[in-house]
C-alpha cells in the first residue's frame, strides 16, 4: 500500500502543476486576445499584421469554453463586431 500511496500522491502533485501551468496558459491566450481584438490593422506595420493573424487564427481555434475561460482569467471582454460598428 505504501507504494501505491506514493503513486497518489504523485499524480496528484503532477496534476496540480499541469492545472498550475493552466491557469497561466489562460492568462496568456486570455491577454492576448484582448491585445489582438483592440488593434487597428491598418495601423501596424506587415510583419505585425501577420504576427496578429497568426496568433488570432490560434485563439479562433480554441474551443469557447477555453476561450470564455481564459478571457476570465484576465476579466477581458471582447466586443462583438456589431456593436464595435454601431459606435
Amino acid at each position: 500500500m505504501p507504494h501505491r500511496d506514493q503513486e497518489i500522491t504523485l499524480l496528484r502533485q503532477q496534476l496540480e502543476m499541469l492545472m498550475k501551468e493552466r491557469q497561466g496558459l489562460l492568462r496568456i491566450v486570455g491577454a492576448s486576445a484582448a491585445l489582438i481584438a483592440s488593434l487597428d490593422s491598418r495601423q501596424l506595420p506587415a510583419g505585425a499584421v501577420e504576427a496578429a493573424d497568426q496568433v488570432a487564427t490560434l485563439i479562433n481555434l480554441l474551443p469557447e469554453e477555453s476561450l470564455q475561460d481564459a478571457l476570465n482569467s484576465v476579466s477581458a471582454e471582447i466586443e462583438e463586431e456589431d456593436s464595435v460598428q454601431e459606435k
